[in-house]
């Protein structure tokens, strides 16, 4: 077989050769130690933490070795491609402030792009060529009917599956029988022609889980598919080499494809990244079993999840870096203040297994480093997101930021004390403060008393209300109300002998709270009353008396 001709006839008006990319991608200048890395998602529509999890060890590694960390998006398979998807990348990536050297959509964009694959597929079939010259690649014209059948055949004599050996048919096809294919227009895809034997067994070194066996391949891999369009398997060896990636972090799911990857590296006489494979994130679920995360069962998966409820993205970055490396969360405990890149972060220092991501473990470091917050800061922070998520609202609590200050100050116990530490979210610290706002006050529960006894009880106290008074003349009267109608202000006789009373102040008080803030549980309701002011307060409480 003339391999050269066989290149021509498939690849006839390729304007370059392997060399013109070699030379137009130099060696990149940097410090001695200094580590490539890249994050390369799919535009899929779903970006999940899987994808911070792993971008942020890449960011780590990368900066801190004064190297290069760059965005490459894998869009390959079009089948997969959703609108919007890169940008919803990008937004992602930004706003849990993963900081990107070069790549696609990056400012400045790089000098080793595109960065996107299917803008460098000239260059992946100028690779192609080359293989098939020196007789690595070959052209394969199979059906999908026809590897249907192999397979079958395959699993009838219990042999292993796959297009290798003796089932690889296409292999050792002469030029006449590709040229006469070609010429009737029928669609092809290239293939490697593996020289692995897979009795034979190597130790290869990743960075993360030290050495592992790997079997030599014998299979013969799509390397371009008939759209013109490479495969993972080959995209990513042509573009880290040329890209010069030092290091390629990937989710274990690949280890068992590396001996393609690596078998492909020696073909192309590439010098070898380092590969790092991280575990894959798993979770207890509600019958106490360990599995893995799931798209379908687990919307904490996805990122959207955690920034349409508004966590905070350093809170978030905080936890994923004591599941990254073991030795951050001992360190965080001696250093709560410092900034989280300082730490010295390593890949031997990775989980080697299945990664527990632990939801409430996540919203406790969330609940500490929210109630840190001073004023402004938690300020500057609900004003991001209500920008972001509700802006159509915007105005209403920003409108009047005296009041703002008041609900943060007074009723969460920013810049005081004595504070509520039981935040989350935005989402979680919006909905607890509805309650001052007209426009968001709902009645979430409903009076336990009969109307009349709930009219008497909030006329008197419409009638004896004073803005003026303090936490205990206020109460006060609200005991004087209860004892009225038989409630004890008298909580130890109440629960030494309760079918004395009709019950207890605390009922009177949530009458009345009901009426202001259409909740029962609530914080302080003379706090609350305070902040709406005097007319807002009376007001509540005659349009309840209105209701009933």
């Amino acid at each position: 077989m003339d391999y050269q001709k066989l290149a021509d006839l498939i690849y006839p008006n390729l304007e370059h050769d392997t060399q013109y990319y070699e030379d137009m991608f130099p060696e990149r200048d940097l410090p001695k130690g200094a580590q490539v890395l890249r994050t390369a998602p799919s535009p899929t529509g779903f970006i999940h933490l899987g994808n911070l999890y792993g971008a942020l060890a890449d960011e780590r590694v990368a900066h801190q070795s004064n190297g290069v960390f760059y965005l490459r998006i894998e869009d390959t398979d079009l089948k997969r491609k959703v609108d919007g998807a890169v940008e919803t990348i990008i937004s992602v990536f930004d706003y849990f402030k993963i900081r990107f050297d070069e790549g696609a959509e990056v400012e400045p964009m790089g000098k080793y792009g595109p960065y996107y694959q299917r803008q460098r597929a000239e260059i992946y079939q100028t690779y192609a060529k080359k293989l098939i010259s020196e007789g690595k690649a070959y052209p394969c014209f199979c059906t999908e009917e026809e590897l249907n059948e192999i397979r079958e055949k395959q699993t009838a004599l219990n042999v292993g599956t796959g297009y290798y050996g003796e089932w690889a048919i296409w292999r050792n096809a002469t030029y006449e029988q590709v040229e006469e294919r070609i010429k009737n227009g029928e669609p092809f895809v290239i293939r490697m022609r593996a020289m692995g034997n897979p009795e034979i067994k190597h130790t290869v070194h990743d960075e993360i889980k030290g050495d592992v066996v790997v079997t030599e391949n014998n299979m013969d891999a799509v390397l371009i598919k008939n759209d013109g369009i490479p495969t993972y398997h080959f995209a990513h060896a042509i573009d880290d080499h040329l890209m010069h990636t030092t290091i390629v972090l990937r989710g274990e799911e690949w280890l068992g494809t590396w001996n393609i990857h690596l078998e492909l590296f020696n073909m192309l006489g590439f010098k070898l990244p380092k590969y790092a494979h991280t575990t894959v994130l798993m979770k207890i679920d509600e019958t106490g079993t360990k599995r893995k995360l799931s798209k379908r069962k687990d919307p904490e998966l996805s990122l959207d999840y955690y920034r349409q409820l508004g966590y905070h993205p350093y809170a978030i970055k905080i936890y994923l870096l004591t599941i990254l490396n073991w030795n951050f969360e001992e360190w965080y405990l001696k250093n709560p203040d410092a900034d989280i890149e300082t730490f010295k972060f390593s890949l031997d220092k990775m989980g080697q297994s299945g990664t527990l991501f632990d939801l409430e473990k996540l919203n406790n470091i969330c609940k500490t480093y929210l109630s840190k917050f001073s004023l402004e800061e938690m300020k500057d922070y609900l004003r991001e997101f209500v920008k972001t998520y509700h802006k159509d609202d915007y105005d209403i609590y920003f409108g009047n930021e005296e009041k703002l200050d008041k609900i943060l100050t007074l009723g969460m116990g920013l810049n005081l004390k004595k504070r509520r530490k039981d935040y989350i979210n935005a989402s979680q610290i919006l909905e607890s403060i509805a309650l001052y706002y007209d426009e968001f006050k709902s009645q979430k529960d409903e009076y336990r008393f009969d109307n009349e006894l709930v009219k008497n009880v909030l006329a008197d106290f419409f009638s004896s209300y004073k803005y003026a008074d303090d936490n205990n003349t206020w109460f006060e009267k609200v005991k004087t109300i209860g004892e009225k109608y038989g409630f004890t202000g008298d909580m130890k006789a109440y629960r030494a002998n309760p079918e004395q009373f009709k019950g207890s102040v605390s009922d009177i008080a949530e009458i009345i709270r009901i009426a202001v803030t259409g909740q029962k549980n609530t914080p302080d309701l003379w706090t609350i009353m305070q902040i709406l002011g005097e007319d807002t307060s009376l007001r509540r409480i005659n349009d309840a008396l209105k209701e009933l």
